[in-house]
């Protein structure tokens, strides 16, 4: 019989144990919080301290441009053109309200211990003087802790206080500490033309409140976003944006606030002149439900909506290959009371890891918008409120159909993915 010295047994009983350790992980027994769960968590606790909070006003849409005398600071230069003028007057009234966001994310150590970790930048605009700042969603996506810094290098923790994935929209507040901000106003998108001068303001790769020039290339883009949703009405533009610009505005001529720079088109990760920026009429929409209610009121269909494939169609020999089959549906809710039938509770099917229901209505088209997927489902509900009327195109027994629906509040929390 072989014989073991102590130091031999203590390193096999240590190997053993932290095998086993790894096993149970493996097999799903021992689980951690995830990082939503901490930040419910976080977000619990920031809402006890706020309990007792004073209300703050409504906030309301500031919308101007810069004023003549502005506009004239350096009309003295006579080096200067007048659309050298026109641009370095806008900077220089204006880019003090564009900050640099950085955040903080919950990551896992070696030890298994949640630890924070640093996360992504970006750009914001500065929009109300108590301290909101509009910025891009995907900038504070899974952000534990927020970071704002100002143009004089002064940073202050902001909470994020309205999410808008969709839009790829997002609102953080932060304390300026009684101290006045430069803020920039909302223009408009509506009557923008192609070749008429833009100015965006950001900080790429960290130069802070960096400025780039050019002209909308494009107008009306529908841009697919990594999440699968379509952003309607895009502009697109030439104006070099590149990563940490995200977020930060779009400027006219005029020094107003035209669009969110959002994303950039580029083979090789920098800017190839193909930019998109969330037109302005989307954020004077959004963002007051932003900062009141926290997320966007939307309307919403009251369906279990299966989004078709091929195998679907081939067993259920459908006449369409692409839509949305209404599998189940709420019963007295609006599209039970607009017409729409669903499945056959009777015969279920199962599907993957779930049940279904075939025979129901073939959803082809809502509110003019096709819908070949659940998140154009989504898509096409994105502007309208509840208790607006949309028409709902059908297949119902090879035929089409169309049905007039008024739409409910979207359930929080509903996703399409």
């Amino acid at each position: 019989m072989k014989l073991y010295s102590r130091g031999q047994v203590i390193i096999i009983a240590v190997s053993a144990v932290l095998l086993a350790f790894f096993l149970i992980i493996g097999f799903g027994l021992l689980k951690f919080p995830s990082e939503s769960v901490v930040r419910e968590v976080a977000a619990e606790a920031k809402t006890d301290v706020m309990t007792d909070a004073v209300k703050e006003p409504v906030f309301e849409i500031q919308q101007s441009a810069i004023s003549d005398t502005q506009l004239m600071q350096v009309s003295d230069y006579d080096s200067y053109s007048d659309e050298e003028r026109n641009t370095i007057s806008i900077y220089e009234s204006l880019n003090e309200a564009v900050v640099n966001i950085s955040t903080e994310t919950i990551g896992i150590n070696f030890f298994l211990e949640p630890v924070p970790m640093e996360g992504g930048t970006g750009s914001g605009s500065i929009i109300d003087n108590r301290g909101y700042v509009l910025t891009n969603y995907h900038v504070v996506e899974d952000a534990y802790k927020v970071f704002i810094t100002l143009y004089n290098g002064i940073t202050h923790e902001g909470e994020v206080v309205g999410r808008d994935q969709e839009n790829d929209l997002a609102i953080i507040k932060f304390d300026p500490e009684d101290k006045d901000l430069t803020t920039i106003g909302f223009g408009t998108s509506t009557g923008l033309r192609v070749g008429q001068k833009v100015l965006a303001i950001g900080n790429p790769y960290g130069y802070d409140r960096t400025l780039t020039v050019g002209i909308v290339s494009g107008l009306g883009r529908p841009v697919k976003t990594s999440s699968g949703l379509v952003i309607q009405g895009m502009i697109q533009t030439d104006a070099s944006i590149n990563p940490g610009n995200s977020g930060g505005p779009l400027l006219d001529s005029q020094g107003r606030m035209i669009g969110i720079n959002t994303m950039i088109y580029s083979p090789s990760g920098g800017s190839v002149g193909i930019g998109f920026s969330v037109p302005v009429d989307t954020a004077i929409r959004v963002v007051p439900d932003l900062i009141t209610y926290g997320e966007v009121k939307r309307g919403w269909i009251n369906i279990n909506p299966i989004q078709l494939d091929r195998n679907i169609v081939r067993y259920a020999e459908l006449p369409v290959t692409k839509g949305l089959l209404v599998s189940e549906l709420a019963r007295d809710g609006n599209a039970d009371k607009a017409g729409i039938r669903g499945g056959d509770t009777s015969r279920p099917v199962r599907y993957g890891r779930d049940t279904i229901y075939l025979g129901g209505d073939i959803i082809i088209e809502i509110d003019g918008f096709e819908t070949a997927t659940i998140a154009d489902m989504f898509t096409a509900l994105e502007d309208n409120l509840p208790g607006e009327v949309v028409d709902v195109v059908v297949i119902r027994k090879r035929q089409k159909k169309t049905l007039q629906i008024e739409l409910s509040e979207r359930a929080e929390g509903l996703s399409w993915d």
